[in-house]
Parts: structure tokens; sequence; C-alpha cells
């Protein structure tokens, strides 16, 4: 097992107190239910399927995941946490926001990534939307800490002196264009460009 492998496992295990055993588990769910969601999409998913396909009991899936609503919301969530940050490269230290950049410029790239984190994967993107749109305690929990991340990294795009109205806009903009993709209203791959618009318009190209 890698480093990185380790560390994820680890950071799991912390927020869920689990065994880095378990944990592993948790991952093998995860991973599984990413492939069972290509082949029979949103509506062909089941925790059993899922639960198969890993190698584990139905009643072993079920004691990480209450739906298939939540096992989806969590492959989102993983893959939204793993999203670098334009401003703080992975390769290097976060540092202060380049005086000659604007702040439309900044929000732009941001949008960017965050518009094209699942566009390689629309079928898996389209069921995850989907999923975190559902009603269980625990897929409220995850789209909490969703909207909470996406505020935050829109914010720090923004700069110190950003405008909260104007986070909130964006926010709403990402959250539509997404909602919509999953809807199959645009494609994915279409995402970045029209955040991109948004964030002109939300912004008029302030510096």
């Amino acid at each position: 097992m890698t480093e990185a492998a380790v560390a994820v496992l680890a950071a799991e295990a912390s927020r869920r107190r689990l065994t880095v055993r378990q944990a592993a588990v948790v991952e093998q769910l995860l991973e599984a239910a990413a492939d069972e969601t290509r082949q029979q999409g949103y509506e062909g998913l089941t925790v059993r399927n899922v639960a198969r396909r890993a190698g584990v009991a139905p009643a072993t899936a079920y004691t990480y995941f209450a739906s298939k609503d939540h096992l989806l919301a969590e492959v989102l969530w993983r893959r939204f946490q793993a999203l670098p940050s334009p401003a703080a490269p992975a390769a290097a230290p976060a540092a202060s926001h380049d005086a000659a950049t604007s702040a439309t410029d900044r929000v732009i790239a941001e949008l960017r990534v965050l518009g094209l984190f699942m566009a390689d994967d629309p079928i898996l993107a389209a069921a995850c939307t989907t999923a975190l749109l559902g009603r269980g305690p625990e897929v409220r929990a995850l789209r909490v800490l969703f909207g909470t991340a996406l505020h935050e990294r829109l914010a720090d795009a923004l700069g110190d002196a950003a405008d909260e109205g104007v986070v909130r806009s964006l926010d709403l903009a990402y959250s539509g264009a997404m909602l919509w993709a999953g809807m199959g209203h645009i494609h994915f791959e279409d995402v970045p460009d029209a955040l991109a618009d948004a964030a002109r318009l939300v912004l008029g190209g302030s510096p």
C-alpha cells in the first residue's frame, strides 16, 4: 500500500472514528460504487450490488452507508476533497494572491478546477449529483460539508475583502451549473465556460 493510500485511510479513520482496517473497507465500497454506477447508472445501483462487487456482505456495507445516495454523495465528497487549488498547488506551499491577478481571474481559475473535477466521468457525475440531493441525514451532512468547502474555496479566491453576497452568488452559480449538467441540460465539459461567464457577470470584471 502506498504512503498516499495510507494517508487517505488514516484521514477516513479519523473523520468517521474507524480503524484503519474499517476505513479500507469503506474505500473498497466507494470504489465499487463508482464502478457499479458507470455500468448500471444511478437507477440500476443498489447497495447490495456494490457490496457484492466489493467482496463484502450487504450487512457490512449497510454498517457504513445507509443508502446508495449516501454512497454516491461520499464518492463526490472524496473527489472534491482531492482537488488542488490554483492558488495553492499541492507541490508548493500556499502563497498570498498575486496583486497583478484580478479577483475575476482568480475566481475563474478556481471555477474551472471546480467545474472540471467530474467532467471526465459524466455518468458517475450525474449519479453523484442526483445522490447529493437525497433526503437522508447522512446525505444532508455531506451536503453541508460540500457547500461549506465550496464557499471557502471561492472566498479564498476572491481574497480577504470578499463580499459575502458575491460569494453566495458564485455558490449558487456553481450549484446551478452542476445541477443542470446532472439533469443533462448542458454537458459537464461545458460547465467551466458557463461558470466563467457567470463570474464575469457577478464580478463585473472588477480587479
